[in-house]
C-alpha cells in the first residue's frame, strides 16, 4: 500500500479542453486489465519530452524522440500518444523499432493522420518482443472511447507493479486567464535520476510556443522527477511527456514572460505531486524519506550527496526496520564523491533532531529520539555541509522484505 497517498478521486481530475483519453483491455500480459491507452490532441498542441538515457533505450523511446524532431522540423503537430502496458518493447533490436511503427501506422489510420505524428510509449517487462497484433487489436476500442473525463482510466491503464494509480489535477489563474492542469504517473520500481521505469504526462489548455515548452519540460523534470529515487536502476522506457493543448486563452511565448514564471510553478507543483507518489507507491514502501543536503559549493555536489544516502542499501534498509544506526548516513556521505568535502564542519538532522554536530555525534543526541524519529511514516534528513549557499532535495524510501519478493516474482 502507497505510503500516505490516497487514492485519486475520478470526479476530482479535471477535463483539459483540447486532449480526449481512450482506453483499452487487449490482453497484452493479462486479461481483463487495461493496457492500451489512447491520448488524442487538438490540432493547435504542442508536444514536449524527456526521455531515460539508459543507452539501451527501448524502441517507443527511439521513435518518439525521432517524431518529434520530425514534427519540429515538418510542422505537422503531434496528432495522439499511443501507450501499452505489459510489455516494455526495450531490447528488441530492429524487430522491436518494426513493431512499434506497426502500432503508430495503425493507430495513425484510424486518426487520419500520418505515422510520424503519433508518439508510442511502453512500459512491461524488457527482452520480449511487443505483442503488436493486440495492441493493435485494441486500437477501435481505445479511440471510440476517446473522451475529456476519462484521466482515472488513464492513470490505470499505464500500472505496472504499482499498487495504485498516480494522477492529479489543478486549476489556476494567470494574468486573469483560467489554466486547467491535469497529469497521471506511473512507476514503484526501477525509479532512478534522469527518470527510470516511469511514465508522466501532463497537460494543460494554455498555448505555449514550442521553444517555450521545450526548456519548460527540462524545467520541470529537473525538479520532480529528475528528484526521485526507489532502487538506483535507471530502465529504458522512462518518459516525461508536457502537453500545452492551446485550447484555452492564456498564450506564453517567451520564457522571460512573468505567465511563464507563473505557469511553470503550477506545473511544477503538479509534477512534483506525481513524483512524489511514485515514491510513495515504491514496490514494498513502508516509509516516504526526503533528504535535502544545504550549504553545498554547488547543487551537483548536493544531489551527488543525496542520492548517495538514498541509494545506499544500508540506509534503506535501517529505515525500514526503524534503526537509528544513523553512521550508515555518514558513510555515505563519505563516499558521495565530494573529495574536498570538509566533514569536520558537517551537521546531520534527523526532523528535528540533531544528530552529527561538527563531523562527530552530537553530545546531545540521544537514542530515543532517533528511533521516534525513525517510526514515522514520513522522516527528513538534513545535512548541512558548511560550505556554500547552495542546496537540493531528493525523494526516496525505504528497501522492505516485499521489495525482493515483488521484483523476484515480476515475470510469473
Amino acid at each position: 500500500m502507497a505510503v500516505n497517498s490516497p487514492l485519486p478521486v475520478a470526479a476530482d481530475l479535471k477535463p483539459v479542453n483540447g486532449i480526449e483519453i481512450g482506453y483499452a483491455e487487449a490482453g497484452i500480459k493479462k486479461p481483463n486489465r487495461k493496457d492500451v491507452l489512447v491520448m488524442k490532441l487538438a490540432p493547435t498542441a504542442t508536444v514536449a519530452g524527456v526521455f531515460t538515457l539508459n543507452r539501451f533505450c527501448a524502441a517507443p523511446v527511439q521513435i518518439s524522440k525521432a517524431h518529434l524532431a520530425a514534427a519540429q522540423t515538418s510542422g505537422q503537430p503531434i496528432v495522439a500518444l499511443l501507450v501499452n502496458t505489459g510489455n516494455a518493447n526495450a531490447g528488441t533490436g530492429e524487430l522491436g523499432l518494426a513493431l512499434a511503427n506497426q502500432t503508430c501506422a495503425a493507430l495513425a489510420q484510424q486518426l487520419g493522420c500520418a505515422p510520424a505524428q503519433i508518439l508510442p510509449f511502453s512500459t512491461g517487462v524488457i527482452l520480449e518482443p511487443l505483442p503488436a497484433e493486440k495492441v493493435i487489436a485494441g486500437l477501435p476500442q481505445a479511440v471510440a472511447g476517446l473522451k475529456a473525463d476519462n484521466w482515472y482510466n488513464a492513470a490505470e491503464a499505464i500500472m505496472t507493479t504499482d499498487t495504485q494509480p498516480k494522477a492529479g489535477s489543478r486549476s489556476v489563474t494567470i494574468g486573469g486567464h483560467s489554466v486547467t492542469l491535469s497529469g497521471i504517473s506511473k512507476g514503484a520500481g526501477m525509479i532512478k535520476p534522469n527518470m527510470a521505469t516511469m511514465l508522466g504526462y501532463l497537460a494543460f489548455d494554455a498555448k505555449v510556443a514550442q521553444p517555450v515548452l521545450d526548456v519548460l519540460v527540462k524545467q520541470v523534470a529537473d525538479q520532480s522527477f529528475n528528484c526521485i529515487t526507489i532502487d538506483g536502476d535507471t530502465s529504458t522506457n522512462d518518459s516525461f511527456m508536457l502537453i500545452a493543448t492551446g485550447a484555452g486563452t492564456l498564450e506564453v511565448s517567451s520564457v522571460d514572460s512573468p505567465e511563464y514564471a507563473e505557469l511553470a510553478a503550477a506545473v511544477t507543483e503538479l509534477a512534483v505531486f506525481l513524483a512524489q507518489a511514485i515514491v510513495r507507491d515504491g514496490e514494498g514502501a513502508t516509509k516516504f524519506i526526503t533528504v535535502t543536503v544545504e550549504e553545498g559549493n554547488s547543487m551537483e555536489e548536493c544531489r551527488k550527496i543525496a542520492y548517495s544516502i538514498a541509494h545506499s542499501p544500508l540506509v534503506k534498509t535501517a529505515f525500514f526496520a526503524s534503526d537509528p544506526n544513523l553512521g550508515r548516513i555518514l558513510a555515505a556521505i563519505g563516499y558521495a564523491g565530494v573529495d574536498d568535502l570538509d566533514v569536520s564542519k558537517l551537521n546531520l538532522y534527523l526532523d528535528d533532531v540533531w544528530v552529527a554536530k561538527n563531523g562527530g555525534r552530537n553530545p546531545d543526541y540521544k537514542e530515543e529520539d532517533g528511533q521516534r524519529v525513525m517510526q514515522q511514516s514520513e522522516i527528513t534528513v538534513r545535512v548541512k555541509l558548511a560550505r556554500g549557499a547552495a542546496q537540493a532535495t531528493v525523494y526516496t524510501c525505504d528497501l522492505s522484505h516485499d521489495y525482493v519478493s515483488i521484483n523476484a516474482d515480476y515475470r510469473s
